[in-house]
């Protein structure tokens, strides 16, 4: 998701950079960092009459959207966090759940969040986050989990977080397998 807006972002720049007369490269990396949270080096060359907008793209710097093990716990038991999986259902089936999480699978995550809490009581049998609310996305492994944070702060949410997911959990705590 990262990668898309810089890529949009870039598109958007480059433009502005080939109908401008002088933009700066710290300029330009300054307002994609600040988009994105993310630190971008952008170089600016020109080619006779040409700009030319040069991008990479790293996430560094977002070591503190991922959650530990002990931080998890902390959240759960002082219920400052509302942890959502976004796992399939036979998944937890099989597997088993963090104990306190919902279970709202990734392909709905966004149509979730839209929900009106009414709705989203009813279909998940929790309250619904605000986008003001701590939110931590979970799954198996952390790969579905980055991307319903990425969607949670697309739709606004502010204060959303990722933990790296069931196995991260099992390897802590005792097996709890749903029959």
């Amino acid at each position: 998701m990262v990668l898309i807006e810089c890529l949009r972002l870039t598109r958007i720049v480059s433009r502005v950079v080939l109908n401008s007369s002088f933009i700066t490269s710290a300029c330009a990396r300054d307002l994609l960092a600040s988009h994105l949270r993310t630190q971008f080096q952008c170089t600016l060359s020109q080619s006779g009459r040409r700009a030319h907008l040069l991008r990479s793209c790293s996430s560094v710097g977002q070591s503190h959207l991922l959650v530990s093990h002990e931080q998890l716990k902390q959240l759960l038991s002082s219920r400052n966090a509302v942890v959502i999986d976004v796992r399939e259902p036979w998944e937890l089936r099989e597997y088993g759940n963090i104990p306190g999480s919902v279970n709202v699978p990734l392909g709905h995550v966004h149509q979730a969040l839209q929900l009106s809490a009414e709705e989203f009581h009813e279909k998940y049998g929790c309250d619904m986050p605000s986008q003001n609310d701590h939110i931590v996305f979970s799954c198996l492994a952390g790969i579905r989990s980055k991307k319903a944070m990425d969607t949670a702060i697309s739709l606004g949410y502010s204060k959303v977080q990722y933990y790296p997911g069931w196995q991260e959990w099992a390897k802590h705590e005792v097996l709890q397998t749903k029959n």
